[in-house]
């Protein structure tokens, strides 16, 4: 991709992300600099991984265009996917991010994605300079440990039924790009079991 192409991608993908900022924070132009200035904007092919088994999770995330995922493989080599992050969603795996540990989990991009990029350093000068995006940080921390809770009751307490109409409601985004052997994945479900539950 030619130089050029490459600058006006990532500033289209830059004033996405500085748009998806103003609906929550009113941003000065001196502050919507400093994002731009201590992130890196990166395009993603289709496979590839933005965080590897065993890696440390060093980046924050923010998924532009596109869709990722975050899942672990067992030792019999099942995928089991935990998470989703389409566009104008955040993606990291808070335990190697936070606590700078190797990960558990892989990130993979199921789709081409244009992905906005903060290392932990750059995220907390951040934080610190601006307030108002660090109140922001721990109202989405605390809505995704909910939708983490909220999970962990649907796998143990809700049917198959139950577990699909709930995640067709909660995200149909989603649903509609996927395999239904990633939906069953993350249902902790069985392929067979889905097929029938869809027949109903």
């Amino acid at each position: 991709m030619p130089v050029n192409t490459l600058k006006n991608t990532s500033r289209k993908v830059l004033d996405h992300f500085i748009r998806y900022l103003g609906q929550y924070l009113d941003l000065s132009d001196e502050e919507k600099e400093l994002f731009m200035t201590k992130c890196s904007v990166r395009s993603v092919k289709r496979g590839e991984l933005l965080l590897k088994e065993g890696e440390h999770g060093k980046y924050k995330i923010f998924v532009a265009a596109g869709l990722l995922s975050l899942y672990c493989i067992n030792e019999d080599g099942r995928i089991h996917i935990m998470r989703f992050a389409p566009e104008n969603t955040w993606m990291i795996d808070h335990e190697s991010y936070t606590n700078e540990t190797p990960s558990k989990f892989n990130i993979e991009a199921l789709e081409n994605c244009e992905v906005v990029l903060f290392v932990k350093q750059d995220i907390v000068e951040i934080m610190q300079k601006i307030p108002a995006f660090a109140k922001l940080s721990e109202k989405l921390i605390s809505a995704s440990m909910d939708a983490s809770q909220q999970r962990i009751l649907m796998n143990i307490s809700s049917t198959p039924e139950e577990k699909y109409n709930d995640f067709i409601a909660r995200f149909p985004e989603v649903f509609e790009r996927i395999p239904l052997h990633m939906v069953a994945s993350y249902l902790g479900i069985s392929r067979e079991t889905l097929s029938r539950v869809r027949r109903y």
